[in-house]
């Protein structure tokens, strides 16, 4: 996001204080521009051309990774067993200035497409086609184009791209937005500078996916919150599994997170990564009983042999979205812990009956 300036979330983001009530007024500017883009939307003064296939925009309101990228995969997985057909787009964070939509592989440079678009693709075995460009409306024709079998369209991202906008469905609009929400929820509530909101906390939303439960700040924000709701929204509970780990350098070599736990001591591992929200690996990791020093780098970051060299450990673990940055690394000690989920059957039976719905189209010939 382009007024995102902070490589890393700051502490004041998550309460309100000096500094935050200090940068509100660029926050409450920014409030504005929202407003104004919105009532320009509303107003219909900008045309833009119908999506002809259903859209689902799985996005978050707040900076950083909030664990949106599974949730793509499992969605693109689930609803390909369901008979559809997805495909992908993404903005491709990270990647080279592109002047036209790429189509991104599992063996593509994630220095020019960017590191999530890559382990999409590595994930699914390039099973789904992936185009990635800053304006999506040209990645969805681009997308089509190459594959006109494609009957769903999943964005990676995009709940802020005026580009896609929310009303009315296949009219350049969206069927479906999800907010995926992590355990850090909203912070202190104010849009970026201030705080970390893309846009306001009550932004409108078909339903929440839950990626992490925080009781203590839900009841404090919002009330108690049931599995069914969330801020006057369906709200779903997704489970993330982290798997058995493999070697970086030869990933036939597996091991299981509780044998690591077993035949290493705590300072003998140190667990790397770059996300937006890295507490919530090294959380994983404890609950699987794996404790050890712990390196958090800015989100999107590289890797270099000298930084793992660097490292004094016998064991180095890395996630999957950090692994697809480390083709040229060929430390033995790196090893990849995977993380799946799966959607509720509650969930994809409502997205089912969204998706079939109707092209409005069909009917103004």
């Amino acid at each position: 996001m382009s007024l995102f300036f902070f490589r890393k979330s700051p502490q004041f983001w998550e309460r309100r204080g000096p500094t935050s009530l200090f940068l509100w007024s660029p926050s409450y500017i920014y409030g504005l521009v929202l407003r104004l883009r919105k009532l320009i939307q509303d107003l219909g003064l900008i045309k833009h051309r119908p999506a002809p296939v259903p859209l689902i925009i799985v996005g978050n309101i707040r900076v950083g990774g909030t664990g949106k990228t599974p949730i793509v995969i499992a969605l693109a997985e689930q609803l390909s067993r369901l008979g559809w057909r997805p495909g992908i787009i993404s903005r491709g964070y990270g990647s080279n200035a592109q002047t036209t939509p790429v189509q991104v592989l599992a063996d593509s440079d994630p220095a020019l497409v960017g590191d999530e678009p890559v382990l999409i693709a590595k994930r699914t075995n390039n099973q789904f086609p992936l185009w990635i460009f800053p304006k999506r409306q040209k990645s969805i024709q681009a997308l089509l184009t190459h594959s006109p079998e494609v009957n769903v369209i999943i964005s990676d991202d995009g709940l802020q791209h005026s580009g896609l906008p929310r009303r009315p469905a296949r009219e350049g609009g969206r069927d479906i937005e999800f907010v995926v929400r992590d355990g850090r929820g909203e912070g202190n509530r104010f849009l970026i500078p201030a705080g970390p909101l893309r846009e306001p906390a009550s932004r409108d939303r078909d339903a929440t996916l839950l990626t992490e439960v925080s009781n203590e700040k839900m009841n404090s924000l919002t009330g108690a919150i049931t599995d069914e709701y969330f801020m006057g929204r369906r709200a779903f509970h997704l489970m993330p599994v982290l798997g058995a780990a493999y070697q970086l350098i030869n990933p036939a070599n597996t091991q299981t997170l509780s044998q690591i736990a077993d035949t290493y001591l705590p300072t003998k591992i140190t667990a790397v990564v770059a996300l937006g929200n890295p507490q919530r690996f090294f959380t994983a990791l404890l609950k699987e009983g794996v404790a050890g020093k712990t390196i958090a780098l800015a989100d999107h970051a590289t890797y270099t042999n000298q930084f793992f060299t660097n490292i004094h450990a016998e064991r180095i673990l890395i996630t999957e979205k950090d692994a697809v940055k480390c083709s040229g690394i060929t430390d033995d000690r790196i090893w990849v812990v995977p993380l799946s989920l799966s959607l509720p059957d509650s969930l994809m039976e409502w997205v089912q009956s969204i998706l079939q719905r109707p092209d409005p189209n069909r009917y103004n010939l």
